[in-house]
């Protein structure tokens, strides 16, 4: 990921966007953090996926519509949204060739290790693809039809 640059295009003030820049990584880390660990506890796939759009939303609020649109695009979103529902599905199909929707064909691991569910975690991860992609997209569609409701006389 390029770093943000300090130009001047809209957006809030300084002090929002050195926090920004300083906190947007985390917040990603964060996201990833709790996908990895969804399947032990409160967490997975849905809040991870709506902490990674938050992020990139995040951006938008400090920075403008531009820049976050040149970090994370309407179509790279739109991209994360189908592979996530692409993988949720092959998923299911994938177990139904073994005689069971969704049935389980990876082993077990051992209780609390991080690839101790199953297909669990390929199911948080494909949720959590298409929630972040889905979440930013619907901001960002709310965030244009915003602005072009502004430049209208």
């Amino acid at each position: 990921m390029k770093p943000i640059e300090r130009k001047d295009e809209g957006g809030m003030t300084l002090i929002v966007k050195t926090v920004t820049r300083l906190t947007v990584g985390l917040i990603l880390l964060f996201g990833l953090y709790i996908l990895v660990h969804g399947h032990h506890g409160p967490g997975g796939g849905f809040s991870g996926g709506v902490i990674l759009a938050l992020s990139f939303i995040h951006l938008m609020l400090a920075f403008g519509r531009k820049t976050a649109a040149e970090k994370f695009s309407d179509r790279t979103a739109g991209t994360l949204l189908g592979l996530g529902a692409l993988l949720f599905v092959a998923i299911a199909l994938f177990g139904y060739a073994g005689r069971g929707f969704f049935l389980n064909f990876l082993p077990k691991g051992d209780r609390f290790a991080v690839l101790s569910g199953g297909i669990i975690p390929l199911c948080e991860a494909a949720i959590y693809l298409a929630v972040g992609g889905g979440l930013y997209t619907v901001f960002s569609a709310l965030v244009s039809s915003a602005q072009d409701a502004e430049e209208e006389p």
